[in-house]
């Protein structure tokens, strides 16, 4: 199983990226090379990172199913204000950039918002820049995010990912990144996941899935509103996300967690905890835990004694 979870990238780069996976008991990760609210970045430590690449190698984590994520506030879809615009085109390409540098493979980007133009307007746009963006890139391929669909939010549905890829000039640089919150919040049965597979291999191919995001879902389905919840304990269930985890179709995907911290229910009710430790224990083990959120607080509250 090659599972993970999204990671801090921090002071010391992909050093400590790789050093907190590790601690998970993880053998992939994803992170954002700066913080994923804005597009502030420092230059990329190239010492740390050559750190990071023995770590991997000492601990048979394969550097290819290592997933960065491009900020979620660029948005390639509207291009109303042109230097907004121009500028998350630009913005990209140096995050392509960075990722090179560090051998990364894969960069999930959120295909974007319309926000006051036709759907179709958008989706034309995000094909015009992801074309801009890939004649410079050589190795990174982009992995469109199934998104749920919330107010004007494109990708959502499998025919708005098709059309994006179908109008992409370098084909071999362009993938999907499945999200299992998504895909229940924008109206597909994850229950059913096999016949989901068999759409999405028809109309686009399997091949093209490269990166699976694993969350459970606060929502019911089809609510398109993106509220991701810890394994187990939403709407989507453990049982479901497991038979996700082991579909053997995708036994070569990297699983990436991306679900809530744990608040603290003591006195320091500012502290939260991650999860990620206890859940792809879960995954792994194949067997829900009811006592995750105890055991979560437990464990973190003893360690920083």
């Amino acid at each position: 199983m090659i599972i993970g979870s999204h990671v801090s990238f921090g002071k010391n780069g992909l050093l400590g990226s790789v050093n907190e996976a590790l601690e998970y008991g993880a053998n992939t990760f994803m992170f954002y090379t700066g913080a994923p609210q804005n597009t502030l970045r420092k230059p990329i430590d190239m010492k740390n990172t050559q750190k990071a690449w023995e770590v991997m190698q000492e601990n048979n984590m394969d550097i290819k199913n290592i997933i960065c994520h491009a900020p979620y506030i660029v948005n390639l879809a509207n291009n109303l204000d042109e230097k907004k615009y121009d500028f998350s085109i630009h913005f990209l390409i140096e995050e392509i950039k960075r990722c090179e540098m560090m051998n990364i493979s894969y960069m999930v980007l959120h295909p974007g918002s319309s926000v006051g133009i036709k759907k179709e307007e958008a989706l034309d746009n995000i094909v015009y820049a992801l074309n801009e963006i890939l004649k410079q890139d050589k190795t990174v391929t982009i992995l469109l995010e199934t998104m749920a669909g919330k107010g004007t939010e494109l990708g959502s549905t499998i025919e708005e990912i098709k059309y994006i890829i179908k109008h992409i000039e370098k084909k071999e640089l362009i993938g999907v990144c499945l999200d299992t919150c998504h895909l229940n919040d924008a109206g597909y049965d994850m229950t059913n996941f096999d016949k989901y597979l068999c759409l999405f291999d028809r109309e686009i191919g399997l091949s093209y899935i490269h990166c699976i995001h694993i969350n459970d879902s606060k929502n019911d389905f089809s609510s398109h509103k993106d509220r991701h919840a810890n394994i187990g304990y939403g709407t989507l269930g453990f049982d479901t996300i497991l038979k996700i985890v082991t579909n053997p179709q995708l036994a070569t995907i990297p699983k990436i967690l991306e679900t809530p911290y744990i608040g603290n229910t003591d006195t320091d009710k500012e502290r939260i905890y991650p999860p990620y430790k206890f859940e792809i224990a879960m995954l792994k083990n194949k067997e829900f835990n009811p006592d995750m959120m105890r055991h979560i607080r437990s464990y973190y509250q003893k360690s920083a004694k």
